[in-house]
């Protein structure tokens, strides 16, 4: 059995999208208008470049929508008979996500963005062009800023009350969350340190259980869900026997958890289904987990033939595959190890893909730079 359960843990694979917690971009504060000599008029300043806080704003959307990441101030205007005073630049505002640290690109922080309406200047306009500087406008000031989100731990788990996600942390960290054997036992996040020999650490949040209907802040769900968005991967853990609220509520199969686990990130955030994610099947010890083990792994490879299982509104609009499909049990210590040297290989590969993406970045900025040289 041990041994068909670790070929197990690698059936399901999923190509992802990137999600974005991370974010380059060029920002410069907009040229000095012109001063007038005869009549000693000052041309007016550029525009400076903000980085301002706002709701319902994702870094992927920012990406989507500006594909050049490049954002300038608005020229100052020229002093004129009729305007011996130009006016100002109109000033650039990047929208970004609360939650986000504001860096040049050597990591320098520049500040925090903690709640909506906070702002940070990024670039600043040029002068306007006066008596001093010979009535000629100066640049505005171009830089290269990251916007980074974040992170509370490198993994959330994923799961609606009493799939074991307390458990699960304890048996793989140092954390001691509150176990006990009735739904919403964690209100607060809890974080662990998972530790490996050559004393890599990583770390694990157990969140707030979703319940159905977390999308319409329904239990703590939107609690959970701006928490799960400060996670870099996803820990899915689910009942393998299945899991019921309460006892007026509908019975959920493991399969039919992890389509409405799929759903409530959906509709919530669509783009948090762009990370990485691991299932992570608990209750391996008890009787009849083998058979049901084999029926999810059925449902899984191909999903929309059991899509009947589910309610209209609550089938996602695309099923959730996974790196890894992993049979565990966190209350006798099956299958815990080989789930730490997973979680491990999955941040490892992610953290690669990400520096071969910056140097292609890189290596496009030196091109073009070439380009406008030649």
């Amino acid at each position: 059995m041990q041994l068909e359960m670790v070929q197990l843990s690698r059936v399901v694979f999923r190509k992802y999208g990137n999600f974005i917690d991370n974010l380059r971009l060029y920002v410069r504060g907009g040229s000095g208008g012109m001063g007038l000599q005869r009549l000693g008029g000052k041309g007016g300043d550029g525009g400076d470049v903000w980085v301002v806080a706002a709701k319902d704003i994702t870094l992927k959307r920012i990406k989507d929508k500006f594909p050049q990441k490049r954002f300038v101030g608005g020229v100052g205007a020229n002093s004129n008979i009729r305007a011996l005073k130009g006016e100002k630049g109109e000033s650039k505002e990047i929208l970004a996500p609360v939650g986000i640290t504001v860096t040049f690109d050597d990591g320098k922080i520049i500040g925090h963005l903690n709640t909506e309406g906070d702002r940070l200047m990024v670039a600043k306009g040029g002068r306007g062009g006066c008596m001093y500087s010979a009535f000629q406008p100066s640049r505005g000031k171009a830089k290269l800023i990251r916007l980074d989100l974040k992170l509370i731990a490198d993994f959330g788990l994923v799961g609606f009350p009493n799939a074991g996600k307390s458990s699960l942390l304890t048996a793989m960290s140092n954390a001691t969350p509150e176990i006990a054997s009735y739904p919403f036992t964690t209100v607060r996040p809890h974080i662990g340190k998972l530790m490996y020999k050559d004393y890599k650490q990583i770390s694990v949040a157990d969140l707030p259980g979703l319940i159905e209907g977390a999308h319409l802040n329904k239990g703590m769900g939107h609690v959970f869900l701006k928490h799960i968005e400060r996670t870099k991967q996803l820990l899915y853990v689910v009942d393998v026997c299945g899991f019921q609220l309460a006892s007026k509520a509908p019975f959920r199969s493991a399969f039919e958890t992890v389509q409405l686990l799929t759903k409530e990130l959906e509709l919530y955030k669509e783009e948090l289904l762009l990370k990485p994610a691991i299932l992570v099947v608990n209750k391996m010890d008890l009787t009849s987990a083998e058979d049901k083990l084999l029926e999810l792994k059925e449902q899984l490879q191909k999903p929309e033939d059991f899509s009947d299982l589910l309610p209209d509104d609550m089938i996602p609009k695309n099923f959730t595959t996974f790196k890894q499909v992993v049979p565990i049990s966190a209350s006798t210590g099956f299958g815990i190890d080989n789930l730490k040297s997973l979680i491990r290989e999955s941040l490892d590969e992610e953290a690669e893909n990400a520096t071969e993406a910056v140097h292609e970045e890189r290596l496009q900025e030196l091109r073009h730079q070439v380009q406008q040289r030649s």
